[in-house]
């Protein structure tokens, strides 16, 4: 093997949009040999759909890694993954039209992704996300993704950010799971992390929280660490 050449690049990305549309963000995250994040970026996107956000990270991802390097890319949207590997040699040859004759959702992103695609070895991999043992880049784009859709700040490696908070009902990353306090912390869901809000928001119980309260994450986005649903993992 050529001294320059890696045999591959595996990659996450992942977008969130807390409303959809709402309050959006993108991340990407890109692993070592062993998987374990080296590289990662995350940033706002103001409002939009959770569509528009999962297009964003791809198209980061993408524009952030050497074409010449193959790259697996895995990610838990159907549409974007639909998008890319199913729909688009169909809606470029109809002029970026769908079946139906209208114009292709979200062109410029897609077009974008098409041209970074041309020539390149990319391939998707579909993982389910909010997996207890789930996919660790996944999950961590997850996170970054979602946490950039809350503060609406970039955030990443190069920015020399800290890791993206763990989701409540996930053990952390990187840890290694200790046996015993694994599920307690699943299900009691005592030792949620909880963040400083940098914006007022609505919690899911339907009252709103203001910048600088404690908040915490759940199945639906972010809200006061007493409305935390157990079943959120």
């Amino acid at each position: 093997m050529i001294g320059h050449m890696r045999e591959r690049v595996v990659a996450a990305c992942d977008g969130a949009s807390k409303g959809n549309p709402g309050p959006a963000g993108w991340a990407w995250v890109v692993a070592d040999a062993s998987e374990s994040p080296v590289r990662w970026e995350a940033g706002p996107l103001g409002r939009a759909t959770n569509n528009i956000a999962e297009l964003t990270a791809l198209e980061r991802l993408l524009a952030s890694t050497d074409p010449d390097v193959p790259l697996e890319v895995r990610m838990d949207s159907q549409y974007a993954m639909k998008a890319v590997t199913t729909w688009l040699s169909g809606w470029k040859r109809n002029g970026w039209k769908t079946a139906a004759g209208k114009p292709v959702a979200n062109q410029e992103l897609v077009v974008r992704i098409d041209e970074l695609l041309d020539g390149r070895s990319v391939e998707f991999r579909y993982v389910p996300a909010h997996q207890v043992d789930g996919d660790r880049l996944n999950d961590f784009a997850d996170r970054a993704a979602s946490q950039a859709a809350v503060v609406q700040e970039p955030a990443g490696s190069g920015l020399g950010s800290p890791e993206p908070p763990p989701s409540p009902d996930v053990p952390a990353a990187r840890k290694a799971p200790r046996r015993g306090t694994g599920a307690a912390r699943r299900s009691g869901g005592a030792s949620a992390r909880t963040i400083k809000a940098k914006f007022s928001g609505r919690c899911l119980c339907g009252r709103s929280y203001a910048a600088g309260e404690s908040i915490a994450k759940n199945d639906q986005g972010w809200g006061h660490p007493e409305c935390r649903t157990v079943a959120a993992g």
